[in-house]
């Protein structure tokens, strides 16, 4: 008897066996639907078994969908991922179906189409013989696009049918993304840029298991340079599939439009902001091997390319590639994994690489590629500290002298300012006069941010939101409430008092409703419409305006507080790329940081833009303490909705962790969020050597305890958040 193993799109550990209809023609990594308790699921063919005896009464396959199967490699991968990441198998399959939509074809639309051979009507109306001109040169539209094109009612067309003086075909309603061109033109290339290229092109060639990194500054071309890579998978591939994932949304448009510049062609996207429609085209798409480059957010990695040869990671260092929820991984770390399944190059592209990522470079796991100047008359930005225990700003207000006497000189010039703060909102905390109290999220030890455009208070954690209540809730004081700090709102407020003539706009995942708005500000930018530019995170990288001289960092040392392992280089990645954003044309650039603290180790070498100095003295300090890339770290996170049966359970499990050489267990300990959702959160940090296997540890540790169903583990391997 011949039986599946079939894996479910749900958080299970192991496949269930089924047995295969006669009829039913499916192999190892076919979809398929199959009962699962009293419900229908959608699963995948893990294996394909024989048992000879066939003594056990197994349930049956119902059916199996119209798509692809996947490979074994991609299905090693899945397997891989979820030992890796402490997750089960079936939620990392999660990431890759998630509907059953994209499983089937298109839907099909009837196309209207000249029939040459058909006698055409000696009378006709003036509207007749206008639909039948137009057809000849515009083959294949609908009923109702022939009629908007010519100007006349879909009865006229659809008579037209009916005589049998038009025919008609079927065409699928989603039609096929366009093929990029392999000798698109680019840019003439530096030497620099060209011994970068050549490698790339070399190794892309060689059609196996690769890594090299790009660290080039800001401005120096990455960009291009792995441009050259993709025309040579292109070209050596017919048939060939490339990934480009990007950090933020915001990254996109720039990317596409420089894609399409050069290749003819619009990429396909793959992130949050698309709709279901393209979401389940996109899958489909690629899965059958139509979709040719794919450019996206962290989830892309995970679609089910059939031929992949390239993936390429921009901006490798971004903390944005690590998803914190559900299974969580880092899509850097697990696209080098699944090009070692798959045998693909991968291209790792940073002005500021991340320092495991330069250890691999240096230790020759990964190939190494200096970009050390931008092309032309480009330079980099001169950085400057501006003292904040001197050039103090006025009583509330937040920009020093110096930097507003900078920016209204700026302004003179017709140019442009870029003010960096990464603080949503208005002001980060509100507080009572009266009484003190800090207003919180319900069930949760996080801060409510005041956003006075919208007059609601929101929490950043949770996603909850109130309106701004006239009294405090606690002292029902009126008129009370206060906010506390800085948001990138209340900069705007004060550049409006001080520069009232300027034309300011805010960029951050509030005012950006969507791709279009973000376009739009963008553009607008470019063309010199905006003086100031007031933004988070999300105007950190990957931007080229022209007009932009002066970049202005509000808070250097916000990012610095807390005590985490990568605060230091974090902040140090985080300025760098804001400062790189001004003087990338003709004229110079300036980056001025307000800090309190300017002769910190990290703020002198932001100023003298001396990278290898930072890197250096931050690379001994893991090295002697033993910290990534040196050794290896897990965090686990164990919640309860009760305090005291959470900080019981936290012990209890504590106890049984197990020992091993080469591995410390720190905690338990209340984690800095100690309260979450009405859960209470206890944390432990572990650290092992490198040639620990670490995921295999936590795994036997997950193991040992069996906890109460209301109680959540959650383990981090190489955790980025300490929270």
């Amino acid at each position: 008897m011949r039986y599946a193993r079939v894996l479910f799109t749900l958080p299970l550990p192991e496949p269930f066996d089924y047995a295969i209809p006669e009829e039913m023609h499916v192999e190892p990594g076919s979809v398929v639907r199959a009962p699962l308790g009293a419900q229908e699921r959608m699963g995948v063919v893990w294996d394909v078994c024989e048992e000879e005896d066939g003594l056990r009464e197994l349930k049956e396959l119902y059916a199996s969908y119209p798509t692809p199967t996947f490979s074994k490699p991609f299905r090693d991968f899945i397997d891989w991922s979820a030992k890796y990441t402490c997750s089960n198998p079936g939620g990392v399959l999660r990431m890759v179906l998630r509907s059953p939509a994209s499983l089937y074809p298109s839907k099909m639309e009837t196309v209207v189409l000249e029939k040459p051979s058909t006698e055409t009507p000696k009378r006709l109306t003036a509207a007749r013989e206008r639909v039948l001109e137009f057809v000849k040169d515009n083959p294949a539209m609908t009923q109702a696009e022939l009629g908007r094109e010519v100007g006349v009612s879909t009865s006229v067309v659809k008579g037209l049918v009916d005589l049998g003086v038009l025919g008609t075909d079927y065409r699928p309603i989603d039609p096929p993304y366009p093929v990029p061109n392999a000798e698109g033109q680019g840019f003439e290339l530096t030497d620099e840029q060209e011994s970068a290229a050549e490698h790339l092109r070399r190794r892309v060639r060689e059609h196996g298991f690769n890594v090299s990194l790009i660290d080039g500054v800001t401005g120096s071309g990455k960009t291009e340079v792995y441009f050259e890579a993709i025309s040579e998978a292109l070209r050596a591939d017919p048939d060939a599939q490339i990934l480009i994932l990007l950090p933020e949304i915001a990254l996109t448009q720039a990317i596409m439009k420089r894609f399409e510049a050069r290749f003819g062609a619009r990429p396909v996207e793959w992130h949050s902001g698309i709709s279901d429609a393209d979401r389940r085209r996109a899958w489909r798409e690629v899965a059958h091997g139509r979709a040719r480059i794919v450019v996206g957010a962290r989830s892309a990695l995970f679609l089910p390319f059939p031929n992949l040869r390239l993936a390429i990671v921009d901006e490798e260092h971004d903390g944005s590639y690590k998803q914190e929820d559900g299974v969580i991984y880092h899509a850097r770390n697990l696209c080098v994994a699944r090009a070692r399944f798959e045998k693909f190059a991968v291209i790792l592209a940073s002005a500021t690489p991340a320092l495991e990522t330069l250890h691999n470079a240096r230790t020759g796991r990964f190939d190494y590629l200096r970009l050390a100047a931008r092309p032309g008359v480009s330079r980099l930005p001169e950085v400057s500290l501006i003292d904040m225990r001197s050039e103090a700003p006025d009583r509330g207000d937040w920009l020093s002298p110096v930097l507003v006497r900078n920016m209204a000189d700026v302004l003179s010039a017709g140019e442009q300012s870029l003010l960096f703060l990464n603080r949503r909102g208005y002001a980060p905390l509100v507080i009572c006069k009266a009484c003190g109290e800090k207003l919180k999220t319900p069930g949760t030890e996080s801060w409510l941010t005041e956003h006075r455009y919208t007059n609601r208070l929101v929490c950043h954690l949770t996603g909850f939101s109130m309106r701004r209540p006239a009294a405090c809730p606690k002292c029902g004081a009126r008129d009370s409430l206060m906010g506390v700090g800085p948001g990138i709102e209340r900069v705007a407020e004060e550049v409006r008092s001080k520069l009232p003539q300027a034309r300011i706009e805010l960029l951050s995942s509030d005012t950006i409703q969507s791709g279009d708005d973000l376009r739009a500000l963008i553009h607008r930018m470019e063309q010199g419409r905006i003086d100031v530019l007031i933004g988070t995170q999300m105007i950190a990288k990957g931007h080229n305006f022209p007009g932009l001289t002066l970049v202005g960092v509000v808070d250097a040392d916000a990012s610095l507080k807390g005590g985490d392992l990568r605060a230091g280089e974090r902040t140090f990645q985080l300025l760098s790329q804001v400062a790189g954003r001004a003087g990338r044309a003709e004229k110079p650039g300036r980056a001025m940081l307000q800090t309190y603290d300017p002769d910190a180790p990290l703020m002198q070498a932001l100023a003298a833009t001396d990278r290898d100095s930072f890197l250096a003295c931050e690379e001994e300090m893991r090295e002697m303490m033993g910290m990534p890339p040196y050794g290896r770290l897990a965090a686990v996170i164990l919640s309860f909705p009760g305090e005291d049966e959470a900080a019981r359970l936290a012990k209890e499990f504590g106890m049984v962790a197990p020992n091993a050489d080469g591995v410390e267990v720190w905690g338990p300990a209340p984690a800095p969020i100690g309260v979450l959702r009405g859960r209470w959160r206890w944390r432990f940090l572990v650290r092992s050597e490198l040639n620990v296997d670490l995921s295999a540890y936590m795994s036997v540790w997950k193991a040992a305890l069996r906890l109460p169903a209301q109680a959540r583990l959650q383990v981090d391997i190489d955790p980025y958040s300490f929270l």
